[in-house]
């Protein structure tokens, strides 16, 4: 035989040796199926939707120092002072890609410190150093400690190949520390552009900052015009500021950045992230998430207004918060754990979409909240790992790191052991978020609870994730008899016994006589071979102009191409695959539209929240109403003729305005910024409407005004009474 013929058997063999392994793999379990091997929204190349990753958040300088050369000299750098940089940099962050810790955990996406230059000084207010990257200096250029372009663009390229995406911090609300008392700031909160100086805050004649005292936290609008602790806020309404913006963001994403965590939105007009949320989708369709700090688990009706309304989904507060009060301090009950579970469901047009947590840098590690329990910290992550949202993992608590505060809860990344109980926990789940649509997409639903007990269950089409935990450090409890959406069988703990958990047998819609002992967790799934009929499981992301792309995840769409239609219009297919479609927004009149997918065998689903189409690129314009005089209980709103002021509806006028910024308007005048089609003409009333929606609507004729390209506006009218 040839040279060339053997080598051809050889190749022949080896194809057939595959193809019998992925048949065995297939005959194994219901969880391994070629649905489940194949799995289009699952990959890297899908930015928009990360319903199916487990995100690992990184402290950049805290991680890895990969390469001492770049490490800061001076008094900015002491590895043993938690307010120094202490040398973590990317090219750390490449290596433990390469050697396996993150991928080995499941990890499918990492959300880094943000990556631009920040200040090389000590803040004197708290003589701390911008280890953390919230104390930019130039948005266009990289923090050298962190390492070079290249290094970055090195380390995105080691995670795409790995499978991992990667989002980075990106803070558009401030500069750096400008003001506290009479001490000098050698920055001054200075703003550059690649090295050129935009401008300063003490002697700001461009306006690119606002100025007004402190904030207090009082109202958001409060919250939103005055700085934070002395950080030089920008004033995003500035044309400069809002390109400067747009065009730095749009520079990362060119890198091959696949997500944005955006930093402190509840301190940012709402109207002019909108507006930036437009820009970022126009030209590269990624998946941008908020912090909206929330202290509670209760609804705040300005944060779910924007979770809904604004673009982008949040850190979810009120879960993270629920899992610490139950499973951390344990002052709430698991049945009241289950209840904002609820409501966040109820809540949140896109659940799936809110991205959830149980520490982060900026409270307590759960290890140090549960008194050094690491048993408590091993039950939230399975909690965590199975509910809705995105679960997000911060460095080191796999590993069981503490500390109370900032910054100790900041600390060096412990060690990298994959042996921590922790760590195989997340190692056992975040592969099944990947291969069960259910963990991903599913709606929860309560099976047998008591105020240490969760058993619930999500599905999705077929699939099922079944979920107990018994918090109790002394007590089992029989759960018999609880309601499943499981077949009939018998199925093995995916934890394989981790927490305790053993096998689960179903008949006919119930489970088996289970004990669920003391402390002890256990995971149990089904994943469909094939569904019957397709499921929308997300939309993302929500709004955006004609021609945008739009992706749609889920199961049992099929593998030939059907047609997906917003309203009665047919979309433009770009791919389709059996659980992620991609088409781009046809041109079509703007407004909410419920999105349809049909299959090729004429099954159809439309299951999901209405998508935004709007009018068209948006800018932000400040609309001012002058001497707006109003009743106790009254506030001031705008409507008009677009979609983006509610179409002359007043239920869905946009506001309520502020009026209690001294720079910009105080009462009786009154105003808002709000996201608008850019180049139109537009007309507009004010309404006042009261908290039972009793609406008086301003007199005289419609104001008109013209909006403009590619920079800010403002419109200061006066009231008609």
């Amino acid at each position: 035989m040839s040279t060339n013929n053997k080598k051809i058997t050889k190749i022949y063999l080896i194809l057939v040796m595959a193809f019998t392994f992925v048949i065995a793999l297939l005959s194994l379990s219901p969880a391994l199926n070629a649905a489940s091997l194949s799995m289009e929204d699952s990959d890297v190349e899908n930015s928009a939707s990360f319903s199916t990753d487990t995100i690992y958040q990184i402290v950049t300088d805290r991680f890895f120092d990969g390469d001492p050369s770049n490490n800061p000299t001076g008094d900015i750098f002491d590895k043993s002072n938690n307010r120094k940089y202490h040398g973590g940099d990317w090219a750390g962050i490449t290596q433990k890609i390469n050697d396996g810790y993150l991928t080995n955990m499941g990890i499918s996406a990492i959300w880094i410190s943000s990556p631009v230059e920040n200040i090389t000084t000590i803040d004197p207010s708290n003589n701390s150093a911008a280890y953390h990257g919230y104390w930019a200096k130039d948005f266009y250029r990289t923090n050298s400690f962190f390492g070079s372009v290249q290094d970055f663009k090195t380390m995105i390229d080691t995670a795409h190949d790995a499978d991992i995406k990667v989002v980075i911090d990106f803070a558009p609300n401030h500069t750096s520390t400008a003001e506290y008392g009479s001490m000098v700031f050698p920055e001054d909160g200075r703003l550059y552009k690649d090295g050129q100086l935009i401008g300063g805050f003490k002697n700001d004649t461009a306006g690119i900052f606002n100025h007004e005292e402190w904030t207090d936290f009082s109202t958001w609008e409060n919250g939103i015009y005055h700085s934070m602790y002395g950080l030089a806020d920008l004033n995003q309404m500035n044309g400069t500021v809002d390109t400067y913006l747009k065009d730095s963001i749009n520079l990362w994403l060119d890198y091959g950045v696949d997500g944005i965590r955006v930093d402190a939105v509840k301190h940012m007009p709402m109207g002019w992230q909108s507006n930036w949320l437009s820009s970022i989708y126009s030209h590269k369709p990624v998946f941008v998430f908020g912090e909206w700090f929330n202290g509670g688990t209760g609804s705040d009706p300005e944060m779910d207004c924007f979770a809904n309304e604004s673009g982008m989904s949040l850190l979810d507060f009120r879960f993270a918060n629920a899992v610490r009060n139950a499973l951390g301090t344990k002052t709430m009950s698991m049945q009241e754990f289950y209840d904002v579970v609820v409501a966040t469901e109820t809540g949140y047009k896109e659940i799936n979409d809110q991205v959830t947590f149980i520490d982060n840098h900026d409270m307590s590690r759960f290890m140090t909240l549960a008194n050094n329990n690491s048993s408590s910290v091993d039950m939230a992550y399975v909690v965590q790992m199975t509910s809705s949202g995105i679960p997000t993992i911060y460095y080191g608590s796999e590993q069981y790191a503490k500390g109370a505060s900032d910054p100790d809860n900041r600390g060096d990344m412990p060690s990298f052991n994959t042996n921590s109980k922790a760590y195989k926990i997340i190692s056992k789940l975040a592969p099944m978020r990947k291969t069960n649509p259910a963990a991903a997409y599913g709606k929860t639903v309560e099976r047998w609870v008591n105020s240490d007990v969760l058993v619930y269950e999500r599905t999705f089409g077929n699939s099922v994730v079944y979920t107990a935990v018994n918090r109790s450090t002394t007590k089992g409890y029989d759960i018999t008899g609880a309601l499943t959406a499981l077949p009939n069988g018998t199925y093995s703990d995916v934890l394989q016994g981790l927490c305790g958990g053993g096998n689960l047998t179903v008949k006919n819609g119930e489970i088996g006589s289970y004990y669920l002992g003391a402390g002890q967790s256990a995971v149990w799934q089904y994943t469909a071979t094939n569904e019957s009929a397709p499921e929308i499981g997300n939309i993302d992301p929500l709004m955006g102009v004609a021609g945008n792309t739009v992706t749609i995840t889920g199961c049992g769409f099929g593998t030939t191409k059907g047609i997906v239609s917003f309203g009665t219009k047919n979309a433009n297919i770009v791919s389709w695959s059996d659980s992620c479609i991609k088409v781009t927004v046809p041109s079509m009149t703007a407004g909410y539209y419920n999105i349809k997918v049909t299959t090729s065998a004429g099954l159809s689903v439309s299951n999901y929240a209405k998508y935004k189409v709007l009018t068209a690129e948006q800018v932000a314009v400040r609309f001012i109403a002058k001497n707006a005089t109003t009743d106790y209980g009254q506030n001031v709103y705008i409507v008009g003729n677009c979609l983006e002021l509610g179409n002359w509806d007043a239920e869905k006028a946009v506001g309520s305005f502020f009026n209690s910024t001294g720079s910009i308007a105080t009462y009786p005048n009154w105003f808002f910024d709000v996201s608008v089609p850019a180049g139109q003409e537009i007309e507009f009333k004010f309404i006042k409407k009261d908290a039972d929606g009793n609406v008086v609507w301003e007199g005289g004729t419609n104001h008109v005004y013209t909006t403009p390209t590619g920079t800010t506006g403002e419109v200061s009218v006066y009231f008609y009474n």
